[in-house]
């Protein structure tokens, strides 16, 4: 917010994303370290989140591929080998919460534990053994807890969740930040596999129930998210057929068609070459071929615009589900580019400060853009311990390849360039050229001069800058960029300032002018 404009009262200051921090109130300070157990049909993970920011930070993360649905449709009952390693698993996760200090894990568990004829009397042993209640949860709350789970990382999201797990596929409308119409289906590979009649049965089955799936959601032409490993490990292969320079899941966005391509090139490739190539599990390549047939038929029944991946699923929608409604409303990438600052930053709080003086050379910019400037000056400083010499290749990693929601593939390497910009002037030769193909050209100057307002503004005053002086910035035929010093700014506008002030007005491909604040 401009210094000079009116001040925002306190509740809309408590609203606006430099507003008030959330994190010592007590309903929000209750979330500051939460695990979860999701017990799936074919994992057993816990994740702890950390922080209670609206975007918050894996403490830590570990799964096991128990396979406790294999076989589930033939025998009705749980894998004997993986009720073991699940049993193994949870008792290990107990006691590490137990040495973690956090309160009571929250333990969920889906379609292989309330389908089995013997779930119950894996219940009863897990609490015996562990002291873990297992809430084995219906198909319709799979879905929502799912769905809720992208809306955490993706809050304007709109379209149709669809959560693969080995046993069941949940399909969830969502838009607005909430869950709408949802409905659970037997269209989990491990369910899959034991469909007698082969393939070409196989997936006249798929399409009946996709179809039957479709008219209770009405999808038709909408954006899909998809949530779980399965369809996860196809984005990847998607990234592999593509050469996509940015391995990271959340947010990739595929076309239909592309992704159409992707399943007809896995299905002509070499599984174990695929999977040497991605880092993927055995267990979980095993099931990637139904897993085409699912994607293909969803392509086909509910004719989407775009599918995207979403890292975040149903232990995030717990997450989620405790968080009270003021922090759900937040943005998740400004809330976690704060808390960075608060935790890494020489001087927390001077982001702010920061974007207030840039702020004139902004004022054309859409409002994404903005929220991106934001961000990059609460980031700034969160890389100072690095060393110099790595320091913006260190800015900009951190940026492409933090777990950061609400943020995707070309917003991440715009807040990375302009963040490498930061601490280097040019960018040329870098090994992080082919990721900048993922902007235009408008793109990529625009990171480049808030990378070097940021290089400027940060070091011009480590108080407050708009104590210093004033910029200002005509952007007609004339192009100038104005500084006008106070009394204050004039001792501290010494030579280095005035190179990188001369830095910025070259990427503005303006004028520089230096006078005197009134």
């Amino acid at each position: 917010m401009n210094a000079e404009g009116p001040q925002p009262t306190p509740e809309e200051e408590d609203w606006e994303p430099f507003g008030r921090p959330l994190f010592e109130d007590a309903s929000v300070r209750a979330l500051s370290r939460v695990g979860v157990v999701d017990v799936g049909s074919n994992s057993v993970r816990m994740v702890v989140f950390d922080g209670a920011a609206r975007s918050p930070a894996y403490f830590y993360n570990e799964k096991v591929m128990c396979g406790l649905g294999k076989g589930l449709a033939e025998t009705g009952l749980l894998n004997p080998e993986g009720r073991k390693r699940a049993l193994v698993a949870l008792k290990r996760f107990a006691l590490l919460a137990r040495g973690m200090g956090i309160g009571p894990l929250t333990v969920v568990a889906t379609a292989a534990t309330r389908e089995a004829k013997d779930g119950p009397e894996f219940q009863e042993e897990v609490f015996r053994e562990t002291g873990l209640r297992l809430h084995v949860i219906d198909g319709d709350e799979e879905a929502r807890l799912s769905a809720q789970g992208v809306l955490l990382g993706w809050p304007d999201a709109k379209g149709i969740a669809c959560d693969m797990g080995g046993n069941s596929m949940e399909l969830a409308r969502i838009g607005g930040g909430k869950v709408g119409k949802r409905v659970s289906t037997p269209l989990g590979p491990f369910r899959l596999q034991q469909l007698d009649g082969g393939p070409k049965k196989r997936l006249a089955h798929i399409d009946r129930v996709l179809k039957e799936a479709q008219a209770e959601v009405k999808s038709s032409g909408e954006r899909i998210y998809l949530v779980g490993g399965s369809w996860r490990v196809i984005a990847r292969l998607d990234m592999e057929r593509r050469n996509y320079p940015l391995t990271v899941l959340h947010e990739y966005r595929m076309t239909p068609q592309g992704l159409l391509d992707t399943i007809d090139w896995i299905a002509a490739s070499d599984l174990a070459m695929l999977r040497a190539r991605t880092g993927t599990s055995a267990e979980r390549m095993e099931l990637v071929p139904i897993a085409c047939e699912v994607l293909r038929e969803l392509i086909k029944v509910l004719k989407p615009s775009e599918i995207d991946v979403s890292a975040y699923g149903i232990r995030e929608g717990l997450l989620y589900e405790q968080m009270p409604e003021r922090l759900r409303a937040r943005d998740p990438l400004i809330e976690a580019a704060r808390m960075a600052e608060i935790i890494q930053a020489r001087m927390p709080g001077f982001g702010k400060k920061l974007y207030g003086f840039l702020e004139p050379l902004f004022k054309d910019w859409p409002k994404e853009r903005l929220r991106l400037a934001k961000a990059a000056c609460l980031l700034h400083d969160t890389t100072w311990r690095a060393h110099p010499d790595y320091r913006a290749e260190a800015c900009f990693d951190n940026a492409t390849r933090a777990n950061l929601g609400g943020l995707d593939h070309p917003g991440r390497v715009f807040l990375g360039l302009a963040l490498l910009h930061r601490y280097k002037n040019s960018r040329a030769g870098s090994r992080l050229e082919p990721l900048f193909r993922l902007l235009t050209e408008e793109e990529i100057a625009q990171a480049e001069v808030l990378g070097k307002a940021m290089r400027f503004g940060a070091m011009f005053s480590v108080g407050d800058p708009a104590r210093a002086g004033r910029l200002t910035w005509a952007a007609g035929k004339k192009r100038t960029l104005g500084l006008e010093l106070t009394e204050e700014g004039q001792g501290l506008f010494g030579e280095v300032s005035q190179a990188r002030f001369a830095a910025l007005a070259l990427a503005l491909k303006a004028q520089a002018k230096i006078g005197r604040a009134a």
